[in-house]
């Protein structure tokens, strides 16, 4: 079975593969690891307002100012409960805007559901920020079914970010919601789990376990976007080739 390697993220195609950046500082190393990351053929960077307090995303934008044709850099506000207000939403989205040194950010999740905030409100005040040309493209994270279907009568979707690996399935419904709707479902963790089944596979093809999970992923579903984190260089650019590796049927089975 061929497996694409692209994907439409949002308005642009990018590789399959992208980084997360949960432990990336503004560091000088830091920020030449991301150039050297996008001039290795990454072209989807996924970041949040609170990571390494802020550090990450000033990293990326000391990084990648002007942004690189044909990259997506992703950023996510509303965190913690009382976040998906208006006013508190429409600070993180300018902090963001600023520390990625942007006008336009071109992918912004709400992190997770505001269980003090109605979703609907929290998703028309992102809107506003869509219409006035401070975000692109909008997503969610940490949601169910039913939350997707809520915030899509508001706004659209355009990718739906969970924990999802081989140990942690939960959001096996979503992933296949998203298929039907053509969401765009970006798995954080996904090199957990597996690790026995991974080893022997890996082992067969000649390749690291974490390749090998990460093509289980793209076989999975068609709108899968791994987002694996590292500061490695040479780790990231062999997560990259998973996009090279196709699974047979009966490796494919063994690991579901």
């Amino acid at each position: 079975m061929t497996v694409p390697r692209t994907i439409l993220l949002g308005d642009t195609e990018v590789p399959r593969i992208g980084l997360g950046t949960n432990r990336l500082t503004d560091s000088e190393e830091h920020v030449r690891f991301v150039q050297e990351a996008v001039a290795a053929g990454l072209r989807h960077i996924d970041t949040a307002h609170v990571y390494t307090g802020g550090s990450s995303e000033r990293a990326i934008g000391a990084a990648l100012s002007p942004e690189p044709a044909g990259c997506v850099i992703a950023t996510k506000g509303g965190r913690r409960p009382g976040e998906g207000r208006a006013d508190a939403l429409a600070a993180q989205v300018e902090q963001s805007l600023r520390s990625l040194r942007t006008e336009t950010i071109d992918l912004y999740y709400l992190h997770s559901v505001d269980p003090e905030t109605p979703l609907d409100e929290t998703m028309a005040a992102l809107a506003e920020h869509r219409e006035a040309g401070r975000i692109r493209h909008l997503g969610l994270s940490n949601v169910g079914v039913a939350e997707i279907e809520r915030a899509r009568a508001v706004v659209p979707i355009a990718a739906v970010q969970n924990s999802y690996n081989l140990a942690e399935r939960s959001s096996d419904e979503v992933v296949d919601f998203c298929a039907a709707a053509g969401i765009v479902f970006v798995p954080y963790f996904p090199l957990r789990g597996g690790k026995a089944a991974l080893a022997a596979i890996a082992t067969r093809h000649g390749v690291s376990p974490s390749r090998v999970a990460l093509a289980w992923l793209l076989r999975r579903s068609p709108v899968m976007l791994p987002i694996p984190g590292t500061l490695s260089l040479s780790h990231l650019r062999d997560n990259l080739a998973a996009l090279e590796l196709e699974l047979t049927d009966q490796e494919f089975e063994a690991l579901s």
